[in-house]
């Protein structure tokens, strides 16, 4: 039997404001190079290195202008938004029909994360994707934030937590199947596949979790956290209570428990969490 509606109420609020301060905390996490949509993974490769692997337009014959032009705007300091903004969209206006459009619009979303501009965040991500439907580094990124930013008094809540489900579904997919690059290693591909997969089903959990479809959003965020280096606190603060959701209490504090043991926002709210469940667990007779 689940938990009384009023406790899941508390716990989704309660999970609703952290998701917000965890994404906010993770705008310092962000590629060093500002354009790939993926926060930096810690054990992975750089992300300047994923850019490249994950698009060929660089190897594209264009002209100079135009290749100097998006060497200013990919070279801009990711701590500069406004700066990546204003070149970016010049860039755009100036080349529409470039190779690079795509590499641009895909820098664009990071830059307009940074900002908090979620208007904008969203026309970027949907420019890139139309131009490169399995873009995937935008596919699993905006997956990732449209739950932690989910508001369920917006009358498209659903349909957006409906759109991530998608993304992240189909930023699965084409991980499986996208070809390795040449001049690439094998072991910079399989870290690059790895970190956009345990992002791809935190993305799914988290909807999972919004969505109240508790057994669901554990399934997903098992996978997002088991064999991570470095998964996300809020993955597994929402997976315990997940758990406690569904009465199992010791996988709760487990959950908790591991939570508590990273450095991070929730780490106090992690252990009293914990604390609280393993107080609730039932005491068997010897």
């Amino acid at each position: 039997m689940n938990l009384p509606s009023v406790q899941r109420v508390v716990r989704s609020l309660a999970v609703l404001f952290v998701g917000l301060a965890f994404a906010a905390a993770s705008l310092a996490q962000m590629s060093n190079t500002g354009n790939s949509a993926t926060p930096v993974s810690s054990g992975a490769d750089s992300l300047e290195t994923q850019l490249h692997m994950l698009t060929d337009v660089q190897r594209q014959d264009v002209d100079s202008k135009q290749k100097d032009a998006y060497a200013a705007f990919y070279k801009v300091n990711p701590e500069d938004p406004d700066k990546k903004i204003e070149l970016g969209n010049k860039f755009l206006q100036k080349y529409p029909k470039s190779p690079f459009a795509e590499a641009v619009d895909v820098g664009l979303t990071n830059a307009y994360y940074a900002k908090q501009d979620w208007k904008d965040f969203y026309a970027s991500a949907d420019n890139a994707l139309a131009l490169k439907p399995d873009e995937v580094d935008v596919l699993a990124f905006v997956g990732w934030v449209i739950p932690h930013f989910y508001d369920p008094n917006d009358p498209n809540a659903d349909a957006q937590l409906d759109k991530a489900e998608t993304y992240e579904k189909h930023a699965l997919v084409v991980i499986t199947t996208m070809p390795k690059p040449a001049g690439v290693t094998d072991a910079q591909f399989a870290a690059s596949k790895a970190q956009k997969t345990f992002q791809a089903h935190s993305g799914l959990g988290l909807v999972y979790f919004r969505k109240q479809d508790y057994d669901n959003s554990v399934k997903e965020l098992q996978l997002a956290v088991q064999g991570n280096a470095a998964p996300d606190q809020a993955d597994l603060f929402v997976l315990g209570v997940d758990f406690q959701n569904l009465n199992r209490d010791g996988d709760a504090a487990n959950a908790f428990n591991r939570c508590s043991e990273m450095v991070g926002s929730l780490q106090d709210r992690c252990k009293q969490s914990a604390d609280q469940t393993k107080k609730q667990e039932p005491v068997t007779s010897k």
